[in-house]
């Protein structure tokens, strides 16, 4: 097939006055990595940073694309966008992978995702949204404070957890202004974090649950993934918190989590990959963080690392979420 390779080129280092770029740039990996399995693979590929509509329309419109494998995380920045970008592939006509317009920007604001938790009877932590500084809270202390509108553990450090109005107040004034959107405060759950991730539409695979290991966090440090460990390598923080793929967790647990994750992945309409973030507490109550679609398939990420555990080799995956796409293209 002839398969157009879209994502977002990563902002230039000027432009971001933060460490976030770091994230941003993973794209370049997953890119790589994609395109040698699209070739291995046998398939006529062209690669496309999308980042002017009118001039990237009309490339697309000569190589005319079968499908388009689409990695676009957002646009000139702005990973609001990202819905926006799957959003214009489907006004196309173009059939492309991973998730839909729709699931992209519900799972995009936690809130809105979290509201349909609700609603579905799935457990969520409990939560305010603040556009302001907020003068007090309903929830009990201690809360997690975060952007509303990101992933990536993008706004979250230590000092996310807060343990009164004070605290918070400073932590949702900092969200708004570094992030410029809503913040989102959580009743903050202490306890163990599960990655569950998921691959394909029918049938679904729920592949090998993954655990944040936080057993070797210094005294004060909360068992939290911040954004320095999950991306900074050389961070201590990234050192003592490596992820266990497989989880060492009883058969009921892993039904338990897998039941949670299938039911998340359906109620948003996750499609062909997707990864499921819980937490449980010290009574054993699950709670869903959020549903992470398209989540980062660079060869180091934690979704690669349960593919693999699962038996996958990474050529095998692209030609999955390929194959499913095309079967969509194929029923119309």
């Amino acid at each position: 097939m002839k398969v157009l390779l879209a994502f977002n080129e990563p902002p230039k280092s000027e432009e971001f006055d933060s460490v976030d770029i770091v994230s941003e740039q993973a794209i370049k990996d997953e890119v790589d990595a994609v395109q040698t399995s699209l070739l291995s693979l046998g398939h006529q590929v062209e690669c496309l940073a999308i980042d002017h509509i009118e001039k990237d329309l009309k490339k697309i419109n000569q190589f005319k694309p079968d499908l388009i494998f689409n990695l676009v995380e957002g646009y000139n920045g702005d990973a609001g966008m990202e819905m926006g970008i799957a959003g214009l592939w489907e006004l196309k006509g173009i059939t492309y992978t991973g998730n839909s317009a729709l699931t992209l920007g519900l799972a995009q604001n936690k809130a809105m995702a979290k509201k349909l938790f609700q609603a579905g009877n799935i457990l969520t932590p409990a939560f305010e949204v603040y556009e302001r500084i907020p003068k007090k809270t309903a929830l009990s202390y201690p809360l997690i404070v975060k952007p509303s509108r990101e992933d990536a553990s993008l706004g979250i450090t230590q000092d996310s957890i807060v343990h009164d109005l004070q605290q918070m107040q400073r932590a949702v004034s900092e969200i708004l202004k570094q992030y410029s959107q809503p913040a989102l405060v959580e009743q903050f759950i202490d306890g163990r974090e599960f990655n569950i991730s998921i691959l394909g539409n029918n049938p679904i695979h729920i592949l090998p649950i993954s655990e944040i290991d936080f057993s070797n966090l210094d005294k004060g440090y909360y068992s939290i993934t911040t954004y320095e460990a999950k991306w900074m390598p050389e961070h201590p923080l990234y050192k003592k918190t490596p992820p266990r793929c497989p989880a060492e967790i009883s058969a009921t647990l892993k039904r338990r989590l897998e039941d949670i994750a299938l039911a998340v992945y359906r109620l948003l309409r996750g499609r062909d990959y997707g990864r499921v973030d819980v937490r449980m507490d010290s009574n054993d109550e699950i709670y869903v963080l959020e549903y992470n679609p398209n989540p980062d398939i660079s060869p180091d990420a934690g979704f690669i690392r349960s593919l693999k555990a699962g038996g996958y080799e990474y050529e095998d995956f692209v030609s999955i979420v390929l194959k499913e796409a095309a079967k969509r293209k194929a029923n119309g």
